[in-house]
């Protein structure tokens, strides 16, 4: 397998990388710039692929306790091996498992904070046969969006927060399962590409027995033109990011 280490841009950090599977894309990046975690927190990252999502977020908060849960063997390891070599193994796990079983593993009302990049497509159809590292990362076919939410819901701690990015045409599925499931949605951003053009992503906080109260915040736009980044996007990139992605990232 073809393998590349990439630079984090932040705390010198570096990730592992087998582009004949998957690599991880700006989604990620925006998610882990989105989250917040604290001090003494316990952080789990579902669906966790190659591991970037607790890296940075080691790198950008204060916690010191991070767990990421992955279903497909040869993405925990690949990020086994990026917590080794950043040298994170007293601060971050990776564990073999089934999303659907988490609450088994790890025990119900456990973590302060949950992220989850999930899977965004529901539509499986011609893919019946086709459990590919990318079909699997791309589409709900080993977990449902209403697995990841009820999931989310047992292991966050009363009071904790789910910080998810989603696709916006899921949003009131999205709203409608986080009620279900008792996780009060509190603020959520739009990501356009272009200023003129529909939001291609939205990133969602929500809290576990929280108060209706939902704000929205400013649009996050990704282009100023064609080829040039937002100042906001560059910020975050300088802020541990700097990546270049492309069209073989995870989503």
């Amino acid at each position: 397998m073809s393998e590349r280490i990439d630079d984090l841009q932040i705390n010198g950090y570096r990730l592992i990388q087998n582009p004949e599977l998957f690599c991880f894309g700006m989604d990620a990046v925006l998610l882990a710039s989105f989250s917040k975690a604290f001090e003494g927190d316990k952080v789990i990252d579902l669906c966790t692929g190659n591991g970037v999502i607790p890296i940075l977020m080691e790198a950008k908060t204060k916690a010191t306790d991070f767990t990421g849960l992955e279903i497909q063997e040869v993405s925990a390891t690949l990020a086994r091996r990026s917590v080794e070599l950043n040298g994170l193994n007293d601060r971050i796990s990776i564990v073999t498992g089934d999303l659907k079983d988490a609450v088994d593993i790890f025990g119900a009302s456990t973590f302060d904070v949950v992220t989850v990049n999930p899977p965004y497509m529901n539509e499986n159809h011609g893919l019946v046969n086709d459990y590919s590292p990318k079909a699997i990362a791309r589409h709900e076919l080993l977990c449902s969006l209403e697995d990841v939410i009820r999931v989310s819901a047992k292991l966050l701690k009363p009071g904790g927060n789910l910080f998810m990015v989603h696709r916006p045409h899921r949003l009131t599925d999205i709203f409608v399962l986080l009620r279900e499931y008792r996780i009060e949605p509190k603020r959520i951003r739009m990501v356009h590409s272009f200023k003129d053009k529909e939001p291609s992503m939205v990133l969602i906080e929500a809290n576990r027995g929280g108060k209706p109260n939902l704000r929205i915040d400013s649009p996050l736009v990704i282009y100023e033109k064609k080829d040039q980044y937002t100042k906001e996007i560059l910020d975050i990139y300088d802020n541990g990011g700097n990546f270049t992605f492309n069209s073989n990232s995870n989503r």
